[in-house]
């Protein structure tokens, strides 16, 4: 009986650590080769066999853990929306919001998390758009992602009218249309990707555009330094 308890005792607590870990490197391998193979093959041509395959995974691993190509898109939409830095974009957004009481900083921060971010998603929404024409699953991912950048606008617009910081006879839902237009992946595509903008252009114009459109007059007296691109 003593060597039972005894051995009860002395048994070691199962460390999961390493399982996690293991999977936290499959799932960032999956998505590099999977957002690798969908912007070169497109979403038609991409397939989960060969992303599987460069991942070093099994099938079956990628639809337990994304459901399939649809799922893969998702995640990798939701990776760019959390920026480049340790801590996600929107929290970022949320922290400076409350800390910060100039709007002209709220704009100037919102500028450059919006380049950062559009800089990594722009990709893969203008993969969904491209899909969304003949895939109905991509059309819904596509609407869903669109409602969803919708209500984090309103979300913005309804801040600067609670605080005061918009200009009079701008509505919520006028801001949250400007703020909806800044946002897009659209104005990006046009302005960097086929216009050639530097990021930081980029930054600034989506500033100086919140700017003149939401702030009152004495905001933007003068123009802002835009760097070269």
């Amino acid at each position: 009986m003593e060597w039972i308890v005894g051995n009860v005792k002395g048994k070691r607590r199962y460390d999961s650590s390493g399982r996690v870990e293991q999977a936290r490197r499959n799932r960032d391998a999956i998505l590099q080769a999977a957002e690798r193979q969908l912007v070169e093959s497109g979403y038609a041509g991409a397939t989960i066999a060969a992303i599987a395959a460069e991942a070093g995974v099994s099938v079956e691993t990628i639809y337990k853990a994304f459901g399939g190509k649809a799922g893969l898109v998702r995640a990798l939409y939701e990776r760019g929306l959390a920026g480049a830095g340790p801590v996600p974009a929107y929290e970022r957004s949320d922290a400076m919001r409350e800390r910060e009481s100039d709007p002209m900083t709220v704009m100037r921060e919102w500028g450059l998390l919006t380049a950062e971010v559009a800089s990594l998603v722009t990709p893969i929404r203008l993969l969904m758009r491209s899909a969304a024409v003949t895939d109905q699953e991509m059309a819904t991912l596509l609407d869903d992602i669109d409602g969803e950048r919708l209500q984090r606008m309103r979300h913005h617009a309804r801040y600067l009218k609670d605080r005061g910081y918009l200009r009079e006879g701008v509505s919520v839902d006028e801001a949250t249309d400007i703020l909806w237009v800044c946002s897009s992946a659209e104005l990006y595509e046009l302005l960097v990707l086929k216009r050639g903008w530097s990021l930081s252009r980029f930054a600034q114009y989506v500033t100086h555009y919140m700017v003149s459109s939401l702030l009152p007059g004495r905001h933007h007296e003068g123009p802002l330094q835009t760097a070269p691109s």
